[in-house]
């Protein structure tokens, strides 16, 4: 108190100098003062003064996350500067944008600090409460101080948020966006705004899992790859001046479709902790399960960055939610990811981690960083301060760091001193007073982390550790305390009392009870569920921390029940018991103020008011109106009404005629009295005496569409001179003062149908009432009004009951709460009580049905659903919208009232059951609980067996557990429901009986055969494209004693692999399928509760290996040979047992001395010997699979004309001319280069083989071709792994050569090799090898018939036409083959014939 009235005196004593000051300068001086008021203005003016506190900062104590101000006030001359300080320390507001903020505003110095944390608040009350006056610094300048020009920063821009994203869904692997719009002053384009995003209050960076934007008048955070990881409360804040400009949603992520059914969802938030050299520790939460079989356990996988090849870690499910991962190799990336699992299978794998480095964590420890004159850093190992160690110590203290019931995590203290050798560690436990074990074995560790997991139950461990490296082992540790498998804490116990309160129109607040023992819990999960339903739907996918949720995206009007589960790492608890149903309504709250007041009627005494409705009603109906007034230039408030008006109008007595009166009104609720409305224009109490109507009120809409609209209005309680015979509608665009009138004429009702309106747009109407002296006043504008339908909207639907035959009219409303109400009118009049129609509701749907409808009922009818978005719809009944047809079947059922009957919607019928029974049933219309039936079967009531009824669905059944020849007949059954009677009839005889008990036998059997072993898919064949024809089959119900078994004709047959049953399928390969391998197959299957059979009877195999082989033949390819030409056709299999024909000239071809025929297992060939001009022309070959034919064509005219021709072909291949020998045998170290001549026409290509693998030319090996001519490999410094067959190939279009070399490397001091294949000894030291030996010249023989050449074996070509040698291995052909010298030119397979192939 005291130090305000110094404040206050010391205001006071600087107002009266400043009114001095300006009585002094204002008024007109002594003429012999005048010049001395001048000079003592300077001098006052001249007169120094400390800074000093008016008004100081004084503590204050905020909530956290709560802005505070700090304000003070300074006086001194010159102007101090102010300074503010935090700890010492000058307050930048550009370090922090938009987290100070200060003002100076006539004298007054403020500092706003937005959002404070409790740190903040703390050192913020510490230094304005002890040196408050040390925050303000003041300084005389020797000069005006000019303001600098500074850059702009991004805080200092003004930001106003304006389309917000709402409360988004979004699906495992998917994406989405939020996007928020927002103007920016000034607008930049290089300097956008500040923008954060936040999940949960954790800040995002961008990534490749989140990409942010802003700019363009938006801000937008796109998540491309979406997981249950991102669901959370997204923020989007935004820097300026002002502060920050914030706002919040919350995103879901639901689990994408299993990839089984039934199988778990993924589970999420997979991170690695304790990351060592070797040792990593995953950890994970548990996914929720709904609906789901519960999770029994969890698979964990690993991959190394920059491999796709993911590796399983654990063999068996881990059932807690961490695993240890060790095996790792130091200094290697790894990433990590997720699997649940329960009885119906495999969940789709969790998001992977980030990348996690394998390193040695007290590799850092070992450092020491040392600062030489401040500046310089000496980093010093720990190794050099140890000296020199050889053998390391034996590690210490030894413990179990973590104790589950699946395994034991060791851990202990690295050796010091250990050593600069590599360290690994060995570890021993002992069962009991037991020997020591080594139980690592077979694992080299390197990390003072390991996991135990073969422990056995209730026997207590000790563990110790050796410390070893390459000069020897330390000795023991000391040994660790017992160690015990633990028991698992298991999941939290349930969660307490659920209770749920309304939110909004689509959500609902739910809260609960912690539950007593949380056992490290991680969050929970709500499941809700709709009333009539049976199936509960997850309400959040990500672990909530909270006790309180709001749950989203629920349909207004229905009521849900929720419940709640804890999770830890152990699993989700038990559910809590259900919350109460409530119904999805915004929550209860005094209503809006009323809007709109108008006058609409005055006699000079009293007034008569009219309103709108509040625009919202608070969740519950408006039930009453309080008016109060005053005089337009009076303060002071009257109540109008005591009574409550519930109407939106009334009228107001005892007013003074003349006087201006303003108005105001409350709404209420069953939540109590609402704000009160603005006032309302000075209206004047003057009687009205214009013969002309006063306005209309109260306009409304109804039935808004994309494109028309319904406009209604009531009529004006002042009718002027006469009635009001009409009304004009007048229209304008939102925002545009120019209307335009709809109605050429007056109309006479009080609504109006607009149409042509454009989808989107925003309009307002008015209203002016017509009578006979002139058109009246208009009425206020309407509220503006979107042409546009609620989502979901439908239509009132016209119909005929089933059961009745009266004709109905239904609506089902998109949007309904609980006080919503179907207000069904004619011609827009409220029908009320009527006794020609009876109007039902039933949840969201309405139904007005006509008791005895006839052409009076025609008309336009309407229903509005109150306390909705404008909830409504019309239908028009008129003689040609098919009213008459709609009377014509108004009355299906026969009106004989002596017999009603019940009607049937299905007669009745039967139905073949799983185990062989069979189901008769029949379905009414509706059945009472009091109904009454019989079956009748051969005019034989039946009593006993299974005979049901629901009332539900009216489903009447009999079933027959042994369906037999006995049961042929007519089977009738006799209903009796109250008054009404029915009964319908089937027979069941002749051939329609043999089909129903063919199938009920069939039904029986296969029952009886699925209790043992059984196939679920019989046998089936598939021919693959290597003509591999596999003979496959599924089974079931199987075990491990099962035994499955292969027969060909009953001849068993022993597969290389055995078939493993339990894999639930089996199959036989059978390659290079033929005719005699055709037959019939068996698969049995038995164990000792039965045995199941499935043959496979003969099929066409052949035929579609066939198909296969031809489908693959390549175009004939030209080979020229010694005794002349022959043309090559490669497929994937060929035998002499396919129908293969080749022709010429259209002619067909048979196998002789001149035309030899025959083929390999790769090709089918002819061989044209000797060739003359006879010859030429076009061949073909013919491939048939007895269905389709393929056909391959090469055309040889106008190529070879003689033999002569052919050797001039055969001269221009591609052929190795000389260089290079057959072996070379060089020491190692030694460089060898093969080189030779090559020679063809055109210029032929070159490539070097190593066993059959070409060679790429490297700095080791290097491989030329120079000139056309030349082609040499050099391999420099040979070793053995040079050793080996090498190979090159010479080709052109028109053959080739492929000649081979072994080269042997041995090594020095070794003995020379023994020479191959006849050649000379070489010598050792040799870089270049000899020249080769010339080639032997071939000899003919004879080609062996057809018939000498079994099936199973590849023909026989020419000696003179060996088989081309190629990269990729192939079966040898029996011919003699020439010398290495001389190689066949036969092309490869890829190689094209020279001539295009016949289109």
């Amino acid at each position: 108190l005291l130090k305000l009235v110094k404040t206050v005196a010391a205001r006071k004593k600087n107002l009266y100098r400043l009114i001095m000051t300006l009585m002094m300068r204002y008024a007109p001086p002594p003429p012999q003062v005048k010049s001395m008021m001048y000079r003592r203005a300077d001098l006052t003016d001249e007169i120094p003064k400390m800074p000093d506190f008016l008004v100081a900062l004084r503590p204050h104590t905020v909530w956290e996350k709560t802005p505070v101000r700090l304000f003070c006030t300074v006086q001194g001359n010159p102007r101090p500067i102010v300074k503010w300080y935090k700890g010492g320390v000058p307050v930048d507001p550009l370090s922090a944008p938009g987290k100070y903020k200060m003002e100076n505003k006539y004298g007054v110095h403020g500092l706003i600090i937005s959002r404070r944390f409790r740190l903040d608040c703390r050192c913020v009350q510490q230094q304005h409460s002890l040196i408050s006056p040390t925050l303000v610094t003041s300084r005389f300048p020797s000069r005006p101080a000019v303001p600098r020009l500074t850059q702009i920063h991004p805080s200092k821009l003004e930001v106003s948020l304006l389309d917000r994203f709402s409360v988004s869904f979004g699906v495992e692997g998917g994406s989405i966006s939020l996007v928020c719009s927002m103007v920016v002053v000034p607008d930049l384009p290089n300097l956008p705004p500040l923008v954060q995003w936040f999940r949960d209050d954790k800040l995002l960076t961008p990534g490749q899992l989140a990409e942010m934007t802003a700019g363009g008048g938006a801000a937008r955070l796109t998540l491309p790859h979406l997981a249950k990881d991102d669901e959370g409360l997204y923020t989007l804040r935004i820097f300026t001046q002002d502060g920050t400009a914030e706002h919040s949603a919350y995103l879901f992520v639901s689990d994408a479709a299993p990839s089984v059914a039934g199988a778990p969802g993924a589970p999420m938030s997979v991170k690695a902790y304790d990351v060592n050299a070797d040792y990593v520790l995953v950890a994970w939460k548990p996914p929720n399960t709904v609906n789901e079989a519960p999770i029994t356990g969890y698979f964990v996988d690993r991959r190394e960055a920059g491999s796709d090849a993911w590796v399983q870690c654990n063999d068996a499910p881990v059932k807690v939610c961490k695993y240890p991962v060790h095996g790792l190799k130091e200094g290697r990336s790894y990433h990590f990811r997720v699997r649940a699992v329960n009885a119906a299978g495999v969940s789709r794998p969790s998001r992977e981690t980030g990348r996690v480095t394998a390193l040695d964590a007290a590799e850092d420890e070992r450092l020491q960083v040392i600062k030489i004159e401040g500046k310089y850093d000496v980093v010093i190992k720990q190794d050099d301060l140890e000296g020199h160690v050889t053998i390391p110590l034996a590690p210490t203290d030894v413990h179990a760091s973590e104790v589950l019931r699946s395994y034991v995590v060791l851990s202990w203290t690295p050796p010091s001193p250990r050593g600069r050798a590599p360290l690994c560690y060995v570890i021993e436990k002992v069962p009991g007073t037991g020997a020591w074990q080594r139980i690592n074995a077979a694992v080299a560790l390197h990390s003072p982390r390991f996991p135990v997991f073969d422990l056995q139950d209730g026997l207590k461990y000790e563990f110790r550790v050796y410390s070893v490296n390459r000069h020897g082992a330390s000795g023991p540790s000391e040994p660790s305390g017992p160690v015990q498998k633990g028991e698992e804490d298991g999941a939290p116990s349930a969660p307490g009392q659920v209770v749920s309160t309304r939110n909004t129109k689509s959500s609902v607040f739910v809260q609960w009870e912690p539950p007593k023992h949380l056992n490290n819990l991680v969050g929970y999960y709500i499941d809700g569920r709709a009333a009539g339903t049976k199936d509960w739907f997850p309400c959040n996918h990500k672990p909530f921390k909270h006790c309180r949720f709001v749950v989203h995206g629920l349909t207004p009007g229905e009521s849900y029940t929720f419940r709640v589960q804890a999770a830890n790492v152990f699993g989700l608890s038990e559910e809590s018991q259900e919350s109460s149903p409530i119904s999805v309504e915004p929550a209860l709250a005094s209503p809006s103020a009323p809007f709109g007041i108008t006058l609409l009627s005055c006699d000079g005494s009293s007034m008569t008011l009219a309103w709108k409705s509040p625009k919202h009603c608070g969740g519950s109906k408006v039930t009453a109106y309080y008016l109060d007034h005053r005089h337009a230039d009076a303060l002071l408030w009257r109540e109008v009404n005591q009574e409550a008006v519930r109407e939106e109008h009334c009228s107001v007595d005892n007013l003074t005629e003349g006087t201006f009166y303003e108005f105001k009104i409350q709404a209420a609720n069953m939540a109590g009295v609402g704000v009160a409305s603005a006032p309302s224009a000075p209206l004047k109490c003057e009687a009205w005496t214009m013969e002309e109507p006063g306005p209309a009120y109260d306009l409304s809409f109804s039935e808004v569409r994309g494109r028309s609209l319904v406009l209604l209005w009531k009529a004006p309680v002042y009718t002027g001179a006469g009635p009001v015979t009409g009304y004009l509608v007048d229209m304008a665009k939102k925002g545009s003062s120019e209307f335009i009138t709809l109605t050429q004429e007056a109309e006479s009702h009080r609504y109006l149908q607009v149409s042509g309106l454009e989808e989107g747009e925003t309009y307002v109407f008015r209203v002016r009432s017509v009578n006979s002296r002139g058109v009246g006043r208009p009425s206020d504008l309407s509220e503006p009004v979107c042409a546009k339908a609620l989502p979901g909207t439908q239509e009132i639907v016209a119909g005929v009951d089933e059961v009745t035959g009266d004709v109905f009219l239904s609506l089902e409303a998109c949007e309904i709460c609980e006080t919503s109400k179907f207000v069904w009118s004619k011609n827009y009049k409220a029908i009320g009580d009527c006794p020609r129609v009876v109007v039902t509701e039933t949840g969201r749907s309405s139904r007005m049905t006509f008791t005895n409808p006839d052409k009076d009922d025609l008309g336009r009818y309407s229903v509005a659903v109150t306390d909705t978005d404008g909830v409504s719809s019309s239908q028009t009944l008129t003689e040609d919208g098919g009213v008459e047809r709609l009377l014509s079947i108004s009355s299906p059922v026969p009106q004989d009232a002596h017999q009603p009957f019940v009607p049937l919607k299905h007669g009745l019928n039967y139905e073949i059951l799983e185990k062989g029974h069979v189901r008769f049933w029949l379905q009414a219309v509706k059945l009472s609980p009091a109904v009454s039936y019989r079956f009748i079967v051969n005019d034989k009531e039946v009593k006993t067996g299974e005979i049901s009824h629901d009332v539900a669905t009216g489903v009447i059944q009999m079933t027959v557990d042994h369906f037999t020849r006995a049961n042929e007949g007519t089977y009738t059954v006799q209903i009796h429901d109250g008054k009404a009677k029915t009964q319908s009839s089937l027979v069941l005889v002749g051939d329609v009986f043999k089909v129903a008990l063919k199938e009920a036998e069939f039904q029986r059997k296969e029952h009886i055969r699925k209790q043992g072993p059984h196939f679920s898919e019989y046998l089936y064949f598939t021919v693959r494209d290597d003509c591999t024809v596999m003979l496959a089959c599924k089974v079931a119900n199987v075990k491990k004693e099962t035994s499955f078994h292969w027969y060909k004709e009953d001849d068993e047959i022993v597969p290389e692999t055995p078939p493993n049953v339990m894999s639930g399928a089996c199959a036989l390969p059978i390659p290079l399928f033929s005719r005699k391998d055709q037959g019939v197959f068996k698969a049995v299957l038995s164990d000792d509760r039965g045995k199941d059979t499935s043959l496979c009877q003969k099929q066409p195999f052949v035929t579609l290996m066939w198909f296969f082989s031809g489908a693959s033949a390549s175009e004939l390819v030209l080979q020229c040979t010694p005794e002349g030409i022959r043309l090559q056709c490669y497929m994937n299999y060929y035998t002499e047992e396919m129908k293969t024909v080749w022709k010429h000239k259209e002619s067909k071809i048979a196998s002789s001395e001149k035309m030899r025929i025959g083929g390999t297992a790769e090709m089918a060939w002819m061989q044209i010997c000797d060739p003359s001009d006879k010859e030429k022309g076009s061949y073909t070959i013919e491939v048939s699979d007895g269905v389709q034919t393929h056909a391959r064509t090469f055309d040889l005219s106008g190529q070879v004309h003689s033999s002569t021709s052919c050797t001039s072909l055969s001269s221009d291949r591609g052929r190795v001319v000389g260089g290079l020998p057959d072996v070379v045998t060089i020491m190692e170290e030694k460089s060898l280069s093969l080189t030779c001549t090559v020679w063809g026409e055109p210029t032929p290509e070159v490539s070097w083989f190593k066993n059959e693998q070409e060679v790429a030319s490297t700095e080791h090996t290097k491989v030329t071709f120079e000139g056309g001519k030349f082609a040499s490999m050099v391999i420099t410094k040979v070793t053995p792994d040079d050793s080996g067959k090498y190979s090159i190939n010479v080709r052109n279009k028109y053959g080739g050569e492929f000649v081979e070399i072994t080269v042997s490397v041995y090594k020095h001091g070794e003995k020379l090799p023994e020479p191959k294949l006849g050649q000379p000894k070489a010598p050792a030291a040799a870089a270049t090898p000899a020249p080769p030996k010339s080639p032997a010249t071939p000899t003919k023989t004879a080609t062996p018939s057809k018939s000498q050449t079994p099936a199973s074996m590849k023909s026989p070509t020419p000696a003179s036409t060996p088989v081309p040698k190629s990269p990729t291995p192939t079966p040898k052909s029996p011919t003699p083959t020439q010398s290495r010298g001389v190689k066949s030119p036969t092309p490869t397979r890829s190689m094209k014939s020279p001539t295009p192939p016949r289109k």
